[in-house]
């Protein structure tokens, strides 16, 4: 009997892994999919997803880090355990579950400075939520600093047994879970101090080369001829943004950031940091190995040498990489193009303006800082929603001082976000809700405002200097949200504020806070400049034989 258990314990195992070989002949074995109640241990170890060794922070060892599976309706219980030890990197830490609403539970959220203080070296927190109405294609990552940077940030799936869209697709496991993400070969806490640092090299799914570097494995994602399959990509990115297409085949987009959509056929779709597509391929070309492209929009950027690249392989095809070409897209995506497949419409009275709340943020640039209505955020040192739940309630009680939104419950918000400064195009990301998107990158004045049938997401991009985003969404879950740059050298350099919905309404949304969750700051309040790594004014020194274009030094000590 137990032979038995054991052999099927294997088989779940293998079917839960990533079908993903190397170029070479032999498999790429992925740790097996982690279930909603599991435990995640942050280390460091020393790895080399390009060919260039570093050490980096990591989940359970690998990166990206394990994909988390849940079915809808299922609990999450996650217990992070932090044995970070690398002083040149943050041996604090804290997790984020990028989409999931937190709705009574922001205390989970996992935001440092704005919903928790961060989980010390050799501590725990257990993060105990449900998502009863969510199902579809998330992430988690590290939200301490700039710290996913280095490598804290993996696949997070909820799968749907109900699901409308199934009859579209064969397949949907965590074989076709597809992360796109840039790498550093220095460590973030040198290049938070870079002004316009550039990511080393592009990964999918964990695999990729860098320009002069070795030929090293890339990712092959294994398709049978003649099957349909649910791609969920993911952009775990730190900054670029990705044009991602498969040679020879055309992708039907069903699914943005966690929301259905109307089925849109492209060739090519841009993705941005923190974005999410489920597209379904169709596996209908002649057997053989076709290239993935996944150009990053940084300078000089290729495909010379199968850089930001990976190989879609049927089965049957010689183990060889593609000689496939390169074309033009036809058809890319356009976002203006997605729409809500559910009760699609923006909520509220239809035009500009004319919702419950109408907020304007300007975002500039200066020094390299970015300012939201001439506010730098500077995480505070109390959490904003500790903040709120020892009484602070006006936006002049709740720090950081003109970083703080106070929004009325159960109100239509519509949001504009222009761009004056440099940087762009910038992912807007917003916690503890999906919003529609009435405008993205767009101008003012112009007449793409749609308020009929908009795409529901969670991340949009602003643009650049002179465009801006309008987006609605309703005040339906108490609790302090951030609202943030996605590119987290943005994020570290101010770009954020909090929309605190209805705060004296937080303590009684809540479910009950764990008494964990009170010990956390006690507990990293407590720290020393060498217990918090960092690296301190070494990583300063470093960054300046970089460059010299630089942020200013840190304060000594060092704290963050």
């Amino acid at each position: 009997m137990f032979i038995l258990i054991l052999i099927a314990s294997l088989i779940s195992s293998i079917n839960a892994a990533a079908i993903i070989s190397r170029s070479q002949s032999y498999p790429l074995s992925q740790p097996a999919a982690l279930g909603p109640k599991t435990r995640l241990t942050v280390a460091n170890k020393v790895i080399a997803p390009d060919g260039f060794g570093r050490s980096a922070t990591l989940v359970d060892g690998v990166f990206p880090g394990p994909l988390i599976a849940a079915q809808k309706g299922d609990d999450f219980a996650i217990d992070v355990v932090n044995e970070l030890t690398d002083d040149s990197m943050f041996k604090s830490t804290s997790i984020h579950w990028h989409g999931l609403y937190q709705n009574g539970t922001s205390y989970a959220d996992g935001t440092s400075s704005v919903t928790q203080c961060p989980i010390a070296q050799n501590h725990s927190f257990l993060h105990s939520f449900s998502a009863p109405n969510q199902a579809g294609t998330y992430w988690y990552h590290s939200h301490y600093s700039v710290q996913y940077c280095d490598g804290l940030r993996g696949p997070l799936v909820i799968y749907d047994p109900h699901d409308p869209m199934a009859h579209m697709y064969d397949v949907d496991d965590a074989s076709t879970v597809i992360t796109l993400s840039d790498w550093y070969h220095t460590a973030a806490t040198v290049l938070r101090y870079v002004i316009g640092n550039t990511a080393s090299s592009t990964l999918v799914n964990g695999l990729g080369r860098y320009a002069g570097g070795p030929m090293s494995d890339l990712a092959v994602i294994s398709v049978e001829q003649g099957k349909r399959y649910r791609m969920r990509l993911i952009s775990i990115s730190c900054d670029p943004n990705f044009q991602f297409s498969i040679d020879g085949h055309n992708l039907t987009v069903i699914e943005a950031d966690g929301q259905l959509t109307e089925p849109l056929v492209v060739d090519q779709l841009q993705i941005f940091a923190g974005q999410r597509y489920s597209v379904v391929l169709v596996a209908n070309k002649p057997v053989d190995n076709y290239w993935i492209r996944n150009l990053p929009n940084t300078m000089n950027a290729s495909y010379t040498g199968g850089t930001n690249s990976a190989i879609l392989r049927y089965k049957g095809a010689r183990t060889a990489e593609p000689t496939t070409v390169n074309t033009a897209p036809k058809n890319p995506l356009q976002e203006t193009n997605l729409h809500a497949l559910i009760n699609p419409g923006a909520p509220g009275i239809p035009g500009y303006g004319k919702a419950d709340i109408n907020l304007n943020l300007e975002v500039s640039t200066v020094g390299g800082n970015f300012y939201v209505n001439n506010a730098t955020f500077n995480p505070p040192t109390v959490p904003v929603l500790l903040q709120i739940l020892s009484g602070a309630q006006d936006p002049s009680q709740l720090l950081p001082n003109g970083s703080v939104i106070v929004l009325e419950a159960n109100k239509v918000v519509e949001l504009t976000l222009s761009i004056t400064g440099l940087g762009g195009p910038h992912p807007i990301h917003l916690h503890g809700h999906s919003f529609d998107v009435i405008q993205s990158a767009g101008t003012a004045g112009n007449s793409t405002l749609n308020y009929a049938n908009p795409v529901r997401r969670d991340v949009v991009s602003a643009g650049s200097a002179g465009q801006q985003m309008v987006i609605r969404w309703v005040t339906d879950n108490s609790g302090p949200w951030f609202l943030h740059c996605h590119i987290d050298w943005h994020l570290d350099a101010g770009f954020a504020v909090v929309m605190a919905e209805s705060p004296s309404d937080t303590r009684a949304h809540l479910n009950h806070v764990p008494d964990a969750w009170d010990q956390l700051c006690p507990t990293f309040d407590a720290l020393t400049p060498l217990q918090l790594g960092g690296g301190g004014i070494k990583s300063y020194e470093e960054a300046a034989n970089i460059s010299t274009l630089l942020y200013p030094p840190p304060p000594l000590p060092s704290l963050i």
